[in-house]
């Protein structure tokens, strides 16, 4: 696991944002220490060299997270290419 930021705030949108250390790809998941799913990246703000992130929560207790590091974990399905299904011709 690779830390990327540090959960900001909940905003009144119910998104999360997040001041990230390195930027993330769209549909990416973090996770906290423990490795447990926090929120889905669903959109990159803010200027290049400073990135923030727009979140969608993925628990009910995401309070609790604000503050603390979250991290992505390698594998993740928004860096897995897409499989073609059906036939080729």
């Amino acid at each position: 696991m690779q830390e990327v930021g540090e959960v900001l705030h909940l905003a009144n949108s119910g998104r999360v944002l997040i001041r990230l250390s390195k930027p993330l790809h769209d549909g990416q998941i973090v996770v906290d220490n423990s490795g447990t799913k926090v929120a889905k990246v669903s959109e990159m703000i803010g200027p290049v060299d400073a990135p923030y992130a727009s979140a969608i929560p993925l628990t009910n207790n995401i309070k609790r997270h604000i503050g603390q590091h979250v991290y992505v974990v390698e594998e993740s399905p928004a860096m897995k290419p897409k499989r073609f299904r059906g036939n080729r011709k």
